[in-house]
């Protein structure tokens, strides 16, 4: 079975590859990197089963290239992203964040749909990776909030209109993920309070109830189960993944 993985190459998307070749699906490694998908690949269990692609997700023709010749997919997992702040104004990012984190799991989606379509699995997953901040307002995250709360009604809507197709999409919000991004997050926190990044870390903490960071293994472990050929019955779903941050 074929499941593709955006933004492979680095963070919770090396972890599910690594997760996911270990259940023995063979994998599409997507991203902008080579080299860091070629270092993913090297982690992998039978890593000859597996291929790098390079595309960026805001170009719907790069992404109909990295998927030339192959020929269904059982799966995909869509985690590309990028994160940081938005300020209005000639340096805002609003558009850089909606292009990659919304638009362009969109257009990898749509992609993908075809080569889904033609697997003979009679349940075939689309996980998408959205975020905390998709339930919350962050002061200077505008874009970032945005374009996560978009992918959970991007969600709903493809799980309602595929599920006669037998394609169950559901998305992920993590919080914390102990990952490059998350470790530049809470840098950018201690230089803004003048704290050391530890001291950030305990801050940023407080409000967690289980006091923690989640490690990329537990997300790739979930998006393990929600792709599993036993599960047939959570469709339009968001899961959070949160250590109690947020209970709603």
């Amino acid at each position: 079975m074929n499941i593709a993985v955006t933004g492979a190459g680095s963070g919770i998307g090396r972890s599910i590859a690594e997760i996911l070749a270990k259940h023995g699906y063979s994998l599409i490694l997507l991203g902008r990197n080579l080299d860091n998908l070629q270092s993913t690949k090297s982690l992998l269990k039978n890593s000859e089963r597996h291929q790098c692609r390079t595309c960026d997700i805001r170009n719907s023709a790069e992404i109909k290239r990295s998927l030339e010749n192959v020929s269904s997919l059982y799966g995909l997992i869509a985690n590309a992203g990028i994160g940081g702040e938005n300020q209005f104004g000639d340096q805002d990012r609003w558009h850089e964040v909606i292009d990659t984190n919304l638009t362009g799991t969109y257009q990898t989606i749509q992609a993908c749909l075809p080569l889904i379509k033609k697997d003979r699995a009679p349940f075939k997953k689309i996980i998408i990776i959205s975020s905390i901040l998709a339930r919350l307002g962050v002061p200077g995250y505008s874009a970032y909030c945005a374009s996560k709360a978009g992918l959970l009604g991007l969600t709903r809507s493809l799980a309602a209109e595929y599920s006669g197709d037998g394609i169950l999409i559901n998305a992920l919000c993590p919080g914390w993920v102990n990952t490059e991004m998350a470790q530049e997050g809470l840098q950018g926190f201690a230089d803004a309070l003048d704290i050391s990044k530890d001291e950030a870390y305990k801050e940023a903490m407080k409000p967690v109830p289980l006091g923690k960071m989640s490690e990329p293994e537990e997300v790739a472990k979930l998006v393990a189960f929600l792709v599993s050929e036993e599960q047939i019955s959570f469709t339009g779903q968001t899961l959070d993944i949160n250590n109690g941050a947020l209970m709603p």
